[in-house]
């Protein structure tokens, strides 16, 4: 079965870390161009980061560089994303996707091919 399964997520408080996984079957990432993204209530899907299909180099909104890292093992056909330094306006469903087009940089939404389930990050005291 082709799919992006997510793991990870949860709640933290404020200028704490969490990380989330994105583990693909039935195909290899390696040739895929990855995103994250995060949907809070009430607004549309933002990119959060991504990974090149070029050749691996690292895209961040503005709003998380600095403080979140994409990383992908081929071995474990496994992309992750690690969030530091949370801050409340970080609480949204974070979702992987990927895209067989060819590129760097986020792609528009129908431009991916998969869509990881989702999975909700909470970031209160």
């Amino acid at each position: 079965q082709v799919q992006l399964v997510e793991s990870g997520g949860g709640l933290v408080q404020p200028g704490g870390s969490l990380s989330a996984s994105c583990a693909a079957s039935g195909f290899s990432l390696d040739y895929y161009t990855i995103a994250w993204f995060r949907q809070a209530p009430g607004k549309g899907r933002e990119g959060v980061s991504c990974l090149s299909s070029v050749d691996d180099s690292t895209y961040y909104a503005d709003s998380v560089k600095g403080r979140f890292t994409v990383s992908r093992d081929n071995a474990k056909n496994t992309v992750y994303l690690q969030m530091n330094s949370l801050k409340p306006e970080d609480t949204a469903v974070y979702y992987c996707a990927a895209s067989s087009v060819y590129g760097a940089g986020f792609l528009p939404l129908n431009e991916y091919d998969y869509w990881g389930q989702g999975i909700q990050v909470t970031v209160s005291s």
